[in-house]
């Protein structure tokens, strides 16, 4: 999988900013693994299964896409994937300081990894999946904010718009 990068995340849901940072990544890497973390510990709006299912509709038309799960440490499944690329969209200043820190704990791990970041479009750079849920829970309209699949699941789960 010569320059196949991993995209990790919990992607809880997927984001038009998400989508952004994968279509990008998409056309400078050969392969791109959208890597859905299945923490048990962490708790999530939506089961693994529904995250997958929202992410295989919004990336149908990236044939360069593979969507998987992976649990416990990221370099592990770097490894697994047989790539040492992993990329990381980055919205504003303060995402830097945790994922610079991630990066720097991966390299520790693993000091073949790279770590690229990708500054996402200007358009979401104040979207995340928190607010997106959040938006969602008090029924405003986010069909701007997530792709289809998501969007629809959003309104199911809370009403809305």
């Amino acid at each position: 999988m010569k320059n196949t990068a991993i995209y990790p995340g919990s992607f809880d849901p997927i984001t038009n900013g998400h989508i952004d940072i994968i279509e990008r990544a998409s056309r400078i890497f050969g392969g791109v693994v959208v890597a859905v973390l299945n923490n048990d510990e962490k708790k999530h709006l939506f089961p693994v299964a529904e995250r997958l299912a929202f992410l295989r509709a919004s990336l149908k038309h990236l044939p360069n896409t593979v969507i998987k799960t992976f649990d416990g440490l990221l370099v592990n499944f770097a490894e697994k994937c047989g790539t040492n690329l992993i990329i990381r969209g980055l919205r504003m200043v303060s995402d830097f300081d945790y994922e610079f820190q991630m990066t720097l704990t991966n390299r520790q791990l693993n000091p073949d990894l790279e770590t690229v970041f990708l500054m996402t479009d200007a358009k979401y750079s104040f979207l995340s999946s928190s607010l997106v849920r959040q938006v969602a829970s008090f029924r405003g309209k986010i069909g701007h904010l997530a792709p289809p699949a998501a969007a629809a699941a959003l309104k199911k789960k809370f009403g809305g718009k």
